[in-house]
């Protein structure tokens, strides 16, 4: 028996690390391919998280639609099964009206959940969650060290939600969660149009100084401020995002001084998009690795006319 293709994917995933120029290739992608843009961002779904998660400006959004952003309250829960959700009902209404869907941002486990479906990983039960949350962030990193030193070395222990949720999934399976995540499907489709777009190190550390000096310039201590009177902290992802962590801690006076903190979310950030590089090298070998030009017209163009040809075979 004939092996059954899969299906073509027609939409568009450029993805890639912070501050290494997605969104804007983005919008001239969507300019010249006639298509809307449906963002790929655990934070950028919140409202009245626009500083911090350098989301799209008003006019960026008026220029092309943007979707799955400003959806949620600060309360409110979102995951990868939340995020299918979100991006199917986007993604089909893009279609239908003739657009190209372009899947753009640096969530990498959301869009990987798209592309191969979600691991079989159920939620913790309310009573280990309990326990969990009542340790420290010390104590948790200690337990996560002995039991599971793969993830210890392997994900953000600065961010107490991915630890607890990776002692979850260890506790519930005995499978540290870096081998339940080597568990993935194939991509859905046969050859999906997946971008990594990457920048040399030096060119990303200067970027990064730049956004986040721009954040602060901005406002990001009285976003912050306003955000922990709205309920930030009762949102345990949402509370760990780089920026607000460290600026609430300043505000409680647990942070040192602003300048520090201004240093300590650059650290935070340099790390993390080094994490997100060694990520989406190992877990999206089918994705094409892209550096970022100079020129962004340029390459938007270049990058269109490969997708025609993609789309057209």
């Amino acid at each position: 028996m004939l092996k059954s293709r899969k299906p073509k994917d027609i939409s568009l995933y450029l993805t890639g690390a912070t501050a290494s120029g997605k969104s804007k290739l983005a919008l001239e992608l969507a300019a010249l391919l006639n298509g809307e843009i449906i963002t790929v961002d655990s934070m950028q779904v919140y409202r009245a998280m626009d500083i911090g998660t350098d989301k799209p400006s008003l006019e960026e959004r008026r220029r092309v639609p943007h979707h799955l952003v400003d959806i949620l309250e600060i309360h409110e829960s979102f995951d990868a099964g939340a995020f299918i959700k979100h991006a199917q009902a986007a993604r089909e209404e893009i279609l239908k009206r003739g657009k190209t869907p372009i899947f753009c941002g640096g969530t990498g486990m959301y869009l990987k959940a798209w592309l191969q479906g979600l691991l079989d990983i159920p939620a913790a039960p309310i009573a280990l969650r309990e326990k969990l949350a009542a340790m420290s962030l010390e104590t948790l990193r200690e337990k996560l060290r002995e039991v599971a030193p793969q993830d210890y070395e392997k994900i953000d222990i600065q961010n107490r939600r991915r630890v607890e949720r990776a002692l979850e999934i260890f506790l519930m399976s005995g499978q540290e969660s870096t081998q339940k995540k080597s568990q993935w499907r194939e991509p859905r489709s046969e050859n999906p149009f997946c971008i990594i777009l990457q920048r040399d190190k030096d060119s990303l550390r200067e970027r990064i100084h730049q956004r986040v000096d721009e954040m602060f310039r901005r406002g990001l201590v009285e976003e912050t401020e306003s955000l922990l009177r709205m309920g930030l902290e009762k949102n345990r992802t949402a509370m760990q995002a780089i920026g607000y962590r460290q600026v609430a801690a300043y505000l409680r006076g647990e942070g040192g001084t602003l300048a520090e903190t201004i240093e300590e979310v650059k650290t935070r950030t340099r790390q993390f998009a080094k994490r997100q590089r060694t990520w989406f090298r190992s877990q999206m070998p089918y994705a094409r690795e892209l550096e970022a030009a100079q020129e962004v017209n340029k390459q938007a163009q270049q990058i269109a006319e490969e997708y025609r040809i993609y789309r057209d075979q």
